[in-house]
């Protein structure tokens, strides 16, 4: 049962992140961003943005997912 509560969260979670970086990329370079470790520290190459943008998409998907989910079981222990 956990791990179906997992997946109801991680699919659409991951799906979302999946638009929302195409949608994102579409019009944000990442080689014009410049992210930098202080002032001498090296560029993030553009597979590196792209891999930490995704992930960032896909954690902030998944916690509104899960605070979905955890709603819903509230609203269901609420009503019985």
């Amino acid at each position: 049962m956990r791990l179906t509560r997992l997946l109801r969260v991680a699919w659409p979670a991951f799906l979302s992140a999946c638009l929302l970086q195409m949608v994102v990329f579409a019009a944000i370079d990442p080689a014009e961003l410049h992210l930098r470790w202080g002032q001498e520290g090296p560029a993030w190459s553009r597979q590196a943005v792209y891999a930490l943008a995704f992930f960032l998409f896909w954690a902030g998907a998944a916690l509104a997912a899960a605070m979905t989910v955890l709603l819903e079981r509230r609203g269901e222990e609420e009503g019985r």
